[in-house]
């Protein structure tokens, strides 16, 4: 199942996407905002495929490969996936050379509508660090408002400060549901 935008090819993950996902997963420029995070083996790039794959099985909705039209390349992925069966959790990464151009903003566009389409029961929620102000601004592009600022626990920085930003407002159970 392919998605089309204006620039922007979204399609459903499949296994054999594993290599070229590594090669955005490992390279420490796109890990800039969490370096933690970065996938130092393609065993995890694997299980994070997988995961996705199941996530579209179960929900029919979930993170997407980005490409441009006529072009196998992958220029990223993201999207919105179900998380706990309480809330949509909006997110996305692009290669190194594919930041700045406004895809994340178009991609998370079509997701933030996607989601709506589907369970417009779950809120839609997008994580980030508060240094990272380009995700900031694509959030609150999207209809996102910051709800929750504070430390980020079992981030490797004890310094580091989540942002949480949502299509609606969040009780104080849900928000404690959302940070689980």
């Amino acid at each position: 199942m392919i998605t089309e935008t204006k620039r922007l090819l979204l399609d459903r993950p499949t296994s054999k996407d594993v290599a070229d996902l590594h090669l955005i997963c490992s390279d420490p420029r796109v890990w800039a905002h969490f370096p933690s995070l970065r996938h130092t083996d393609i065993e995890q790039t694997r299980v994070m495929l997988d995961r996705w794959i199941l996530s579209w099985d179960r929900d029919g909705l979930g993170t997407w490969m980005v490409r441009q039209p006529g072009s196998q390349t992958i220029l990223g992925y993201g999207g919105c996936s179900i998380k706990q069966d309480i809330f949509w959790n909006l997110g996305y990464r692009f290669a190194y050379d594919s930041q700045g151009q406004g895809f994340a903003t178009e991609l998370s566009l079509e997701a933030v509508r996607q989601a709506k389409a589907s369970r417009p029961d779950l809120p839609i929620v997008a994580y980030l660090l508060e240094h990272n102000l380009v995700s900031a601004r694509v959030a609150e592009k999207v209809g996102l408002a910051l709800v929750h600022q504070g430390i980020d626990a079992g981030n490797p920085d004890p310094t580091a400060i989540r942002l949480v930003y949502a299509d609606r407002q969040l009780g104080a159970e849900e928000l404690s549901e959302v940070m689980q």
